[in-house]
């Protein structure tokens, strides 16, 4: 299955769901390259980037789900790159 290379953006509003949150990052562990995480005291937010390297299938449905959180919004950007599995 042919995977792209993507990140996504999460803005958590709502700090009471930063455990569901990493709950639903740990169950798409395999498919993430890296985090980087800053919280915006200033705002009362924090910032979370997630590079993903997944299907495209994996990747909506792993967006959707931190979407779904109550006090978090995500969006995702693509790449083009694309990899197709080895034959």
């Amino acid at each position: 299955m042919e995977t792209r290379v993507a990140i996504i953006g999460i803005i958590i509003t709502n700090p009471e769901q930063i455990g569901r949150l990493n709950s639903v990052l740990h169950e798409y562990g395999d498919y993430i390259i890296g985090r980087m995480g800053i919280p915006y005291r200033q705002k009362n937010i924090h910032i979370i980037s997630v590079a993903v390297d997944a299907p495209q299938n994996i990747i909506n449905t792993l967006s959707g789900k931190i979407g779904r959180l109550d006090g978090i919004s995500a969006k995702t950007a693509y790449s083009d790159v694309i990899s197709k599995p080895d034959t």
